[in-house]
């Protein structure tokens, strides 16, 4: 299903079409109440559910989730065993979301074949959903996705089918993952941190970037809006006057 962000046509946008969430603080969430780091993941994880639902009663259409970095590989073993458990299980849970199409953005280098079958699934079975796109970032780097995209243009260049004159920016984005994916429109952060962390660097060159202080398990419908009415207020001109 190809995308087409209709935002650009307009300086002012009531709803963004894209929005993008780094999801942060789960672990201090749960050390300021004393508990271990995966009590926070899942009460992560529970919010997902929530913000999904908000940013489709808003008219959002794609919503893309950072949720396992290339960076986080070097976290303990028993987090990272939870995290991919907890991920399979979320899918095999709502992939029956008639609303929802499933899309995986990310590299499989080092995935469990049980969790790439399950995304597989999900993905197949949400193919043809419409109402908002959830584009879920696992084991994802943005520098990891830009060294893909020049690496299969120089195998095409090689075999000669590509030839260097028609490489522009829209051409190039045609080699990233998952191509339909259009730029972001609006990207959020929560837990305070104020950098993007690698996430979706090709296509947040003209977002417009949201920091809040909350964790992100106590990210709700409300500060989700407080995100949203921020944006209406900024004037994106791309490049213009």
């Amino acid at each position: 299903m190809a995308i087409k962000n209709n935002n650009k046509m307009s300086k002012l946008s009531a709803v963004p079409y894209h929005v993008a969430l780094i999801m942060d603080g789960n672990g201090r969430w749960a050390e300021k109440r004393g508990l271990p780091r995966n009590f926070g993941h899942k009460r992560g994880i529970d919010n997902v559910q929530k913000v999904i639902k908000s940013a489709k009663d808003r008219g959002v259409r794609i919503l893309s989730l950072f949720a396992f970095s290339t960076e986080n590989w070097s976290r303990p073993k028993e987090e990272i065993d939870f995290l991919f458990s907890s991920f399979k299980k979320y899918l095999s849970e709502n992939k029956g979301d008639k609303d929802i199409r499933f899309n995986v953005m990310g590299s499989r280098r080092g995935l469990p074949e049980d969790l790439i079958s399950g995304i597989d699934e999900a993905v197949e079975e949400t193919k043809d959903n419409d109402k908002i796109i959830l584009n879920i970032a696992f084991n994802y780097g943005g520098r990891d996705e830009i060294v893909f995209a020049a690496k299969r243009i120089a195998e095409d260049f090689k075999e000669g089918s590509l030839s260097l004159k028609s490489l522009d920016e829209r051409f190039f984005q045609g080699y990233l993952y998952d191509p339909f994916i259009p730029d972001v429109d609006l990207l959020i952060r929560t837990s305070g941190e104020e950098r993007i962390s690698n996430f979706m660097l090709w296509r947040i060159a003209y977002a417009e970037l949201y920091f809040t202080n909350v964790l992100w398990p106590d990210f709700t419908a409300g500060e989700f809006d407080k995100a949203l009415d921020s944006f209406k207020m900024r004037e994106r001109r791309f490049g213009k006057v």
